[in-house]
């Protein structure tokens, strides 16, 4: 679940008491083929810069400057999440005084199959870190540095033709958090864990961050490939969505890599620990500082993976990573899960479970998360409880599915997209019969393995899978797509 402040955060394990958000800002549209296309509007605003040179920046991730551009004259006032991105990042971070600065090169094509005159760069330490751009440039050649909300506004400086590309260069500096309350728990360092999530510019839509609840604002999608080197301060043990690939020999600048991720997240601690276990070919690994309930998590990731794979299909990464974060809520990014530092036993399974079957739903089939909320969470909260034997009836009376996230109330946001959603699934399952039903997840995850789906993608999918006629089911609950 997303910014997610976890799909348990209102169940009554008492966990919901660590996160009060805060929320604000105007929604910002852009073109999405993989949804009912929406216009772009194009987006002005204010940007800090700051002049003066700062004390740990990072070297660049790329040579800045480019000879050639495939940027023509012109403006389209358009834009779009269909594009394809390769990342190359550095990031210095200081563990001691909190300093959070980043080098990022997002290599783009434009495959979107229609011009674009701007990116949309998803960046949480614009809301969180205190963030400031240092340097924004297209092809070597700087331009206007725009920030709204948790979006950062890349123009072009020109139109960029269907099928052809541009190096995008942000280079920022920021400062981590020192608490866990509101949203804050994203990116801080709090119980001697750095966690940082959504700290890369990332190719998305402009999306508000602030909502009267838990939900995740994101959506991203996938790039083929993240090279990142991390130079701290001090020798640090990092878990990160990306593996790492070397490091030097005194400990301070570790590389890592990913391959076909939506994100990725880091944290880290100078006494992170782990142990592992083997679950087919795949190793299950948690990360953490206290070993309390170490033993429990690690087992119930496990169980968790092991069942799911083998009702949801096969996992693509080579290794599941189960870390304890600074605290907050459940996390999930593709490879990795985070449980925050401290979280009680009541519930761990679920909690688990829950993020597990992320790795599937959103991770593997991605979609609007801010948007279309009921596609991952309903998808992953209706697994999890199936796994675990915790289904249960929803404490708020029987609200629509098809709503953002900025719709729904604080009280009944889970209520109604996490149980409420879930149960929908089940009498869908009870109608399909379960042999069939899982038959038709299984093909829905690998024919949209790492792609952006819409609901009704989801619920013709399932229909179609039957002679059923499951749109009597979802109508009433699903107005704005029947």
């Amino acid at each position: 679940m997303r910014a997610h402040v976890g799909p348990w955060a209102l169940l009554p394990v008492g966990l919901a008491a660590l996160l009060v958000l805060t929320l604000v800002g105007p929604a910002l549209a852009c073109d999405r083929r993989y949804d009912e296309g929406m216009g772009a509007a194009l987006v002005s605003s204010g940007s800090r810069v700051d002049a003066e040179p700062t004390a740990a920046e990072p070297t660049a991730a790329e040579p800045a400057a480019a000879a050639t551009t495939a940027i023509e004259p012109g403006s389209v006032n358009r834009t779009s999440v269909n594009l394809g991105a390769t990342y190359s990042v550095v990031l210095s971070l200081r563990y001691g005084s909190r300093a959070f600065n980043v080098n990022s090169t997002a290599t783009i094509t434009n495959t979107s199959g229609g011009p674009i005159d701007r990116v949309e760069l998803n960046l949480v330490p614009a809301r969180l870190g205190s963030l400031t751009l240092r340097a924004v440039e297209v092809d070597g050649r700087a331009v206007p540095r725009r920030v709204s909300d948790q979006t950062v506004i890349v123009p072009l400086g020109g139109i960029l033709p269907a099928g052809a590309t541009a190096k995008v260069r942000v280079q920022y500096k920021s400062t981590l958090r020192t608490t866990i309350g509101g949203s804050s728990w994203l990116f801080t360092k709090a119980n001697g864990i750095v966690s940082a999530y959504r700290w890369i510019p990332w190719v998305s839509r402009a999306t508000p961050f602030d909502r009267p609840n838990f939900g995740d604002p994101f959506v991203t999608p996938v790039s083929s490939l993240v090279k990142l080197t991390v130079q701290t301060d001090r020798r640090l043990g990092i878990a990160s969505t990306a593996d790492r690939v070397s490091i030097s020999t005194d400990g301070l600048t570790q590389i890592f890599e990913a391959r076909n991720v939506r994100d990725v997240s880091i944290t880290a601690a100078p006494d992170m620990r782990s142990r592992s276990v083997l679950v087919g070919s795949t190793r299950v690994r948690y990360y953490y500082r206290s070993s309390t309930n170490a033993a429990l998590i690690l087992d119930a990731a496990a169980d968790a993976f092991r069942a799911m794979q083998s009702r949801l299909g096969p996992y693509p990464y080579p290794s599941y990573k189960v870390v304890q974060s600074a605290g907050g809520f459940g996390m999930e990014s593709p490879g990795l899960t985070w449980i925050p530092y401290g979280v009680s036993r009541a519930n761990l399974r679920y909690l688990v479970a829950h993020e597990t079957a992320h790795q599937w739903f959103y991770g593997l089939v991605g979609n609007d998360q801010a948007r279309q909320p009921f596609v991952d969470e309903a998808m992953a909260d209706f697994v999890a409880r199936d796994l675990t034997g915790t289904r249960r009836a929803s404490r708020c009376s029987t609200g629509l599915l098809d709503r953002t996230i900025y719709s729904y109330s604080s009280a009944c946001y889970y209520e109604i997209i996490y149980i409420q959603g879930g149960n929908l699934l089940n009498q869908v399952r009870l109608k399909m019969g379960s042999t069939l039903f899982w038959k038709t997840l299984r093909e829905y995850v690998a024919a949209r393995r790492y792609l952006l789906v819409s609901t009704p993608t989801l619920l013709k999918t399932l229909d179609d899978a039957t002679p059923i006629d499951l749109s009597r089911t979802f109508r009433p609950r699903f107005p704005r797509f029947y």
